[in-house]
């Protein structure tokens, strides 16, 4: 064996790195018993040297003796910067720590080691596992947030907020503040149910927030397309905005779905007595809308809408698509097409 006496300082450092790829060898057969003792004597050869530390450290990663390798990990970064060794010796070494933490589902520690690895070299390979991880512990976070109970309880509390009872009477007059406070929390506790994203569009509908409350409603309908209280805030919202060919077609598609809803038949008639817009405006002001113009400039809807013209029995194909199908109700509320 060696002794650190036995040399002059390069010869031992040639040694202390013998010793060292000789471990090398032994890890890369998973001999990790024979490895650690040539790391052992690198390291009594040459203690400045923070990459046999980080070598010791790799094997117990792969030994699953993860506080070990942590362990080894921080030795590594103490000796590396005592003796200034190259930035991405100490990266590494972090970034092994981080990985020991995920090997045991510590997901934010193993980021914090990540971050910390970056701080010192922008490996692109971990920057692009740092940001994985980040997005996988905001899923889990919001995974485990998820009480459809809590969130029904929520919504009742804005609820009560929203409208306020007298004499039995239901008036919808409340603390719309309030109520939005209680509607963010529900939907955050069950982002899957329509009907809360359909109380927070009435909510911020009352406070004249028309775009989140229009953002709202396309969340409701997204869910459950079915779901007809949706169109009709929808159309509402639409209304208020005075986007009457929008929100008459709004109407429409909710009578699609129940034709004998009245909402729906009296929301259309009030867009036509109040549509005082002339068509070629309308049309003038549709065509500067920049996903219209997206929707156009796209050579396959053009040959849709060539086929719709010459054949009008081709709509019906066409609206089986949901992407073409939004696309062509889109032209529809803007007025550039007529579906009958």
């Amino acid at each position: 064996s060696f002794l650190s006496t036995d040399y002059p300082p390069i010869e031992m450092a040639e040694a202390a790195v013998a010793e060292k790829n000789l471990g090398n060898e032994a890890y890369k057969k998973k001999d990790f018993v024979t490895a650690h003792a040539h790391y052992d004597k690198a390291i009594e050869l040459d203690p400045a040297n923070a990459t046999f530390h980080s070598n010791k450290a790799a094997a117990y990663f792969e030994e699953s003796k993860l506080d070990e390798c942590i362990a080894a990990c921080e030795k590594a970064v103490e000796i590396g910067r005592e003796h200034r060794a190259d930035y991405t010796v100490i990266a590494k070494a972090l970034a092994r720590a981080g990985n020991a933490e995920l090997k045991r589902g510590n997901l934010k520690p193993a980021l914090n080691w990540f971050q910390r690895s970056l701080s010192e070299f922008r490996d692109p390979e971990l920057v692009k596992k740092a940001k994985s991880l980040e997005n996988q512990i905001k899923e889990e976070e919001l995974k485990s947030y998820i009480n459809p109970e809590l969130a029904e309880q929520e919504k009742q509390k804005g609820n009560d907020l929203f409208k306020v009872i007298i004499n039995g009477f239901s008036l919808q007059k409340g603390d719309f503040p309030g109520a939005m406070k209680h509607y963010n929390e529900a939907v955050k506790r069950h982002p899957d149910n329509a009907i809360l994203y359909s109380n927070r569009a009435a909510c911020l509908t009352k406070l004249m927030d028309f775009q989140r409350a229009l953002d709202d409603c396309e969340k409701c309908i997204k869910i459950d397309p079915k779901f007809i209280k949706a169109y009709i805030r929808k159309g509402a919202v639409l209304t208020a905005m005075k986007e009457w060919g929008k929100a008459q077609a709004t109407y429409e598609t909710a009578l699609s779905i129940d034709p004998s809803n009245a909402e729906a038949r009296d929301g259309v008639r009030l867009c036509m007595s109040s549509n005082d817009e002339k068509p070629e405006a309308a049309r003038e002001r549709a065509l500067a809308d920049p996903e219209i113009q997206e929707i156009l400039r796209d050579p396959g809807m053009r040959l849709i809408l060539e086929q719709m013209s010459n054949d009008p029995g081709a709509l019906r194909e066409h609206l089986q698509n949901p992407e073409i199908a939004k696309k062509i109700m889109k032209l529809k509320e803007a007025g550039i097409v007529q579906i009958r």
